[in-house]
């Protein structure tokens, strides 16, 4: 498996246009190819440094003519999830063409893409390369060769990650807000630059109930982790 980390500037792909002209960030987390449609259904995070920006960015990408679909499922601050639906741009398409596929998520920012494709053999790497130079502008910033024993270890690393996150989704709206704060305020920190107190000020409840919050999330972030570490050793072993 040959594996290309790409920096593209896509000028049929609505993400890149929109960062060429807002100052935000688009990272894709799940993305699923309907072949039939030529669409790419994707989940997708956006960010920016403030939420009038976010805005504005946002606005500019639901207007876009390449977007075929847009949900906006959820926003806070400069930071929101989307849910889109793009056409097959012409270098994606150069890609398939030459039996490529996504490897690893995108992300946009200031009017280019970091993309992660794959390809089974060099010749095709090299002939999907080839035709993207003519239309295209890119660079190369990874190239590499994944062995069978590298892509064993990879899908364990894999395994080990989703249950971090699935840790993570565990977490109720208060206490993954209340683990923000510790972490931002410096409670774990030695010495602490935050206590109880200080986050109890914060949420307007007493110190017991943030103790409890607290307690609660890191309990089950814990506990994923501790899975996570016995998958992998697992694979190791």
């Amino acid at each position: 498996m040959i594996e290309l980390t790409l920096d593209m500037e896509q000028y049929d792909c609505p993400f890149v246009d929109t960062t060429a002209d807002h100052e935000l960030s688009f990272r894709a987390v799940n993305w699923e190819y309907d072949g039939t449609a030529g669409v790419l259904d994707m989940r997708v995070i956006a960010e920016a440094a403030d939420r009038p920006t976010l805005d504005g960015g946002l606005r500019r990408l639901r207007d876009h003519d390449g977007v075929t679909d847009y949900e906006l499922v959820s926003r806070r601050g400069g930071l929101a999830q989307l849910r889109t639906a793009v056409p097959t741009t012409a270098a994606m398409g150069t890609v398939q063409a030459n039996d490529g596929y996504i490897a690893g998520p995108f992300e946009a920012e200031a009017g280019s893409e970091r993309w992660q494709v794959g390809f089974d053999r060099e010749g095709a790497a090299d002939a999907a390369l080839s035709e993207l130079e003519r239309d295209n502008e890119y660079e190369v910033l990874e190239r590499q060769r994944l062995r069978l024993d590298d892509l064993q270890g990879f899908v364990g690393q894999v395994g080990a990650a989703m249950t971090l996150v699935e840790g993570c989704r565990d977490l109720s709206e208060t206490e993954r807000r209340t683990l923000e704060a510790a972490v931002e305020g410096g409670y774990f920190s030695r010495p602490r630059d935050a206590d109880l107190g200080t986050l109890a000020e914060e949420f307007g409840v007493s110190k017991p109930a943030v103790s409890s919050n607290l307690r609660r999330g890191q309990e089950r972030v814990l506990e994923r982790v501790v899975d996570a570490l016995e998958s992998l050793e697992t694979e190791e072993d």
